[in-house]
């Protein structure tokens, strides 16, 4: 059993939480509902907080030349100024964040496929940018786990997600011991992972360890940190991870009878294929561990990177998936 970190989650308001929304409206979405026992959460309406009422006239981020401005239409305000002073205040005074879980598609808070107008008139065309608040978010605490509720409903998109939120705060939770040892727990217990992740960052963080030049323990920890950040970027791909769970299966192996072995590399070709989630030859893998006591693996953080609870099949589909 793995002993979770909790991660400090900033939250868009109105996911729940309040009745914020420019019409007055609350979003009930499942995955966050899922998500918050597991949190602590920190909720913002940005849209609120530089003084717009509830309900309120709709905002929309309108180009000019090369500036996006943010725009209320009806009242012909210009709030660009005023949500940089907010974001400036707001997020310097923050502190250590893991993560954001932000409004889709908003022209404050969205992280991506937001609307950004070539003009103030109505039937103007557009294209795709980032909120205002948001893309100060990325600006300031882009290394943060940071995705919309939206695209969290993309299993592929969630897991990654959900594990890059997790170790970031188990990391912060260790960093703040100071202690070398704990350090080099963390990194023994997240070797599967951050070889299923990025091999070439691993090897760096194992020296970043073995800290052979006798670094200041602070420097240390911030050394390993920027390498963490870099190996949780992107997600595995289905290659990696393939090869992490046959280096798992090596230790279990010897003590399986042909067929269940059989088993095992059939379900890894069908994820090769698609057809099957990361999860199927996970847990199969994952019960011979437990079966045959085989404590180096039990202690894995890549067999449960996350809370079990948060582990769901839901997908709409957006987003993009991982190869």
């Amino acid at each position: 059993m793995i002993d979770h970190a909790v991660p400090r989650v900033v939250f868009s308001r109105c996911l729940g939480f309040d009745r914020c929304r420019y019409n007055g409206q609350t979003i009930v979405d499942p995955i966050v509902e899922q998500v918050k026992p597991f949190v602590e959460p920190i909720a913002v309406c940005p849209e609120v907080e530089i003084g717009l009422g509830i309900p309120r006239p709709p905002i929309r981020l309108i180009k000019r030349e090369d500036e996006i401005r943010l725009y209320q239409p009806e009242t012909d305000r210009d709030l660009t100024d005023l949500m940089a002073s907010f974001c400036a205040r707001y997020l310097g005074g923050l502190g250590e964040i893991d993560g954001f879980i932000l409004k889709y598609r908003s022209p404050s808070c969205g992280p991506s496929q937001v609307k950004v107008y070539h003009s103030a008139k109505p039937t103007a065309g557009h294209e795709k940018g980032t909120g205002a608040f948001a893309s100060e978010v990325i600006g300031r605490h882009g290394e943060s786990a940071v995705e919309d509720e939206g695209r969290l409903r993309n299993f592929d998109i969630r897991q990654h997600f959900l594990t890059k939120l997790f170790a970031l705060a188990r990391f912060r939770e260790t960093a703040a011991t100071r202690r070398m040892k704990d350090l080099v727990e963390f990194h023994a217990r997240h070797k599967f992972l951050l070889m299923a992740y990025n091999q070439t960052e691993l090897r760096s963080m194992g020296r970043i360890v073995a800290n052979a030049d006798r670094r200041p323990v602070d420097d240390v920890f911030l050394a390993y940190r920027e390498h963490l950040v870099d190996a949780l970027a992107r997600a595995p791909r289905r290659a990696s991870a393939m090869n992490v769970l046959l280096h798992g299966f090596g230790y279990v192996s010897d003590q399986l009878g042909a067929r269940e072995k059989a088993f095992f590399l059939d379900s890894l070709d069908r994820y090769r294929e698609k057809r099957l989630p990361l999860g199927s030859p996970v847990s199969v893998l994952r019960s011979w561990i437990l079966r045959f006591n085989v404590e180096y693996l039990e202690n894995q953080v890549y067999f449960e990177p996350f809370p079990q609870e948060l582990t769901d099949v839901l997908d709409s589909g957006k987003g993009r998936a991982v190869d």
